[in-house]
């Protein structure tokens, strides 16, 4: 990680970023169905999004950026030209980043063929390498026409085209150049876990959650927020009717962490997680540790679920651990 810290041809960073936001993949489509987004989840999302940068300014419009039409759209989309010249601004705070999981997309393409093992040697990992990429773009394009929707000048840039690779899984090489730029020029980044090459393996998935962690070293954000499907981590599976929500977690220097609040009897830890079969990245285990990482680095982490009044205040970064009217979990850094 050190390493990938270090490669970057890129401008003078900008002022702190402001949030990075995971939109998990289970937050945002239909795990059990392949390649279907929960519309409702996604559309939500964004408008708490575009409230988060708003501030307390309520806008009377929101101005689309999505001129594009879509299939089985009945007539061309209105473009409100006149109404974009005669604003001095979009009146929102961009200096946001936003990546996303795949959920339902690609997964399936890449656990099937075994791109995370690598092997590009190989025709069937070679063409589920392409199949994998086609599907998580796919989503990203769809993840920016929801934000343009909302006014939020998005931008979709992927790790693959931007040169990101990883050496045994292990990030090495992440140029943030046009991430950083694109933040100077008043858009908001969106980026997802891809398939990028490895140089000892050939190919592997670079997740999400790993590309938030390096950002998170690189750009200092004031606070990082994960939208999931579930209120945040718990002391074992959701599904188990005897689940507790882990409302605080700490982490020390050395990376070790413990659960705060509440008080829980026996393991320190408290935490069991389980991986959808499918799930190349790593599940909710390798969320807890990525999340880990970003707060010893001091960032403050909220994980909390995806349309509910808890995460508009996450991505306001509204979020005050001394009271128990907020639900999700924040890790944070024990010092």
């Amino acid at each position: 990680m050190a390493e990938a810290a270090t490669e970057q041809r890129s401008p003078a960073t900008p002022r702190p970023v402001r949030c990075i936001v995971k939109l998990g993949g289970a937050a945002i489509t239909n795990k059990g169905e392949l390649e279907s987004i929960d519309e409702g989840s996604l559309r939500s999302a964004c408008a708490q999004l575009r409230q988060a940068m708003s501030g307390d300014a309520t806008p009377e419009k929101v101005m689309g950026m999505d001129w594009s039409r879509r299939p089985g759209d009945p007539a061309d989309p209105v473009v409100d030209t006149e109404g974009f010249r005669d604003m001095a601004g979009l009146g929102i705070d961009t200096n946001f980043i936003v990546v996303h999981g795949a959920g339902s997309f690609g997964h399936f393409q890449a656990s099937r063929s075994g791109v995370h093992k690598g092997g590009l040697h190989t025709a069937l990992v070679k063409a589920g390498f392409v199949a994998t990429r086609i599907s998580v773009t796919s989503l990203n394009q769809e993840v920016v026409r929801a934000m343009a929707r909302e006014g939020i000048p998005s931008i979709g840039l992927s790790p693959f085209a931007c040169g990101w690779s990883t050496q045994q899984r292990k990030l090495v090489s992440a140029n943030a150049s046009q991430i950083i730029q694109s933040l100077h020029a008043g858009f908001v980044p969106v980026l997802h876990g891809d398939g990028v090459l490895d140089e000892l393996l050939d190919c592997t998935i670079l997740s999400g959650d790993v590309i938030i962690r390096h950002l998170a070293q690189l750009l200092s954000p004031k606070y990082v927020v994960f939208l999931t499907d579930v209120h945040g981590v718990y002391d074992r599976p959701p599904t188990d009717s005897n689940a507790v929500l882990l409302r605080e977690i700490e982490v020390d220097d050395n990376g070790g962490w413990s659960v705060v609040k509440p008080a829980l009897q026996g393991n320190r830890r408290g935490v069991e997680t389980s991986v959808a079969a499918h799930d190349t990245t790593g599940g909710m285990e390798t969320k807890i540790l990525e999340a880990a990482a970003i707060a010893r680095l001091g960032v403050d982490v909220y994980i909390t679920m995806v349309d509910t009044e808890h995460s508009l205040r996450a991505l306001k970064g509204d979020v005050d651990t001394s009271s128990d009217d907020w639900l999700g979990t924040v890790i944070r850094s024990a010092k």
